[in-house]
């Protein structure tokens, strides 16, 4: 016997979200029960990096699930194996474990990094992680975050993560000592408020770990994929991190996550990773495709020029109403407001039909698919140009 007297009120309540229930999907576009439809520059939190319902994911899917869902991790399948070889030639990394998440994958990284020093480096644990830093949402994942929202929750946390702070070397210099493992963080911090840090920084980073026998874990869930316009955002700093996670954009829309590794840091042994669906064909599938489309040059080129137009129109509406800076790289984007307007900007837009994220209550963060239009662009600016406009007024009027 069900208390529940709305489908809704079925959903454990974990996030405030608004009654509209979405039925489809096409390219940058969403359509609610009513019909009404919606210009989306969430996609997901960038996980939709070619659209809503793309026809080359559809079809991956329907295929590969007419020939093989799941035989079970415990068996090799051909279109893992195929996925799993392509992210290798179009990486530095020797090595690729499947798994459902990005908090998996990190989970995974962090195992990864533990097991390399308890078999090199005398029990070394620690991992330096960094302050604003989001990884996921398991208790080990939240731990090495360094979100403050996350700091009285859920209490022990997992130790072992000190924190660094973003762009800044000699901080992470003080926290080396005889228990650090590795360094882990996000070239571009999503959940802050799109906060980069620099090729120099990444470069760097790479050069202090080299100098300590430590390894460097980027975490390229929201910038992995052609985000950034390279495939992989490490590119930018022409650097080779040691670990790697892909999460969000790797399946287009579906379940999919990676842990990828050299093979000097492969080191897990039999038992120690695994997971019901890690490796599943159905998933493997889904990513086969988006790779094929995302890293080719002519699209990432196109990224990067889109990219450009984004950040000039954001630009642009930033001087007009005497706005803050735009930060990030490619199609992750943020526009600074500076003044704690976002939520009333997200919900404003959303009745208008524009889906927008706010990261932070200063701060707007544009995630669009990579393949979205210059047009489609123009409707989401001059929204809201309109909305900024309409808070400026109202905010000299009070």
């Amino acid at each position: 016997m069900t208390n529940a007297t709305h489908p809704f009120d079925a959903l454990m309540e974990i996030a405030a979200r608004p009654r509209a229930v979405f039925v489809r999907g096409e390219g940058s576009f969403l359509w609610d029960d009513s019909g009404k439809r919606y210009l989306d520059f969430v996609q997901g939190w960038a996980v939709n990096c070619l659209g809503h319902s793309p026809p080359l994911l559809a079809e991956a899917l329907a295929e590969q699930a007419k020939r093989l869902v799941t035989p079970s991790p415990a068996y090799y399948n051909d279109t893992s194996l195929k996925l799993a070889q392509a992210l290798v030639e179009q990486s530095c990394f020797d090595r690729v474990f499947f798994a459902n998440s990005g908090a998996e994958a990190n989970e995974g990284a962090i195992k990864l990094a533990r097991k390399y020093g308890a078999r090199h480096k005398n029990g070394a644990h620690e991992i330096i992680t960094f302050e604003g830093g989001f990884h996921g949402r398991t208790l080990a994942t939240m731990s090495a975050s360094g979100k403050k929202t996350f700091e009285p929750l859920f209490e022990p946390k997992v130790s072992g993560f000190p924190k660094a702070r973003l762009n800044d070397l000699a901080s992470v210099e003080r926290l080396i000592n005889e228990r650090t493992v590795a360094m882990m963080l996000e070239p571009i911090q999503g959940e802050a408020g799109v906060w980069s840090a620099t090729d120099r920084f990444l470069r760097d980073l790479r050069e202090l770990t080299r100098a300590h026998g430590l390894l460097l874990i980027l975490d390229e869930i929201q910038t992995g994929y052609g985000r950034t316009g390279k495939l992989f955002h490490y590119e930018h700093a022409c650097i080779t991190p040691d670990i790697m996670t892909l999460g969000k954009g790797i399946g287009g829309g579906v379940p999919l996550a990676a842990l990828l590794s050299t093979e000097a840091s492969a080191c897990f042994e039999h038992g120690d990773q695994g997971g019901t669906f890690c490796g599943n064909p159905l998933m493997c599938a889904a990513g086969l495709a988006v790779l094929q489309q995302v890293s080719a040059p002519a699209f990432l080129k196109s990224v990067t020029d889109t990219g450009l137009y984004l950040e000039g129109e954001l630009q642009r509406l930033s001087v007009r109403h005497g706005l803050g800076e735009v930060r990030g790289r490619g199609l992750l984007l943020a526009l600074d407001l500076k003044m704690p307007i976002a939520a009333s900007i997200v919900g404003q837009a959303f009745v208008e039909g524009v889906l927008l994220n706010a990261p932070r209550p200063d701060a707007l963060r544009f995630m669009p698919a990579l393949n979205v239009t210059h047009q489609e662009i123009d409707l989401m600016i001059n929204c809201l140009d309109a909305l900024v406009m309409k808070a400026g007024i109202a905010r000299r009027v009070a």
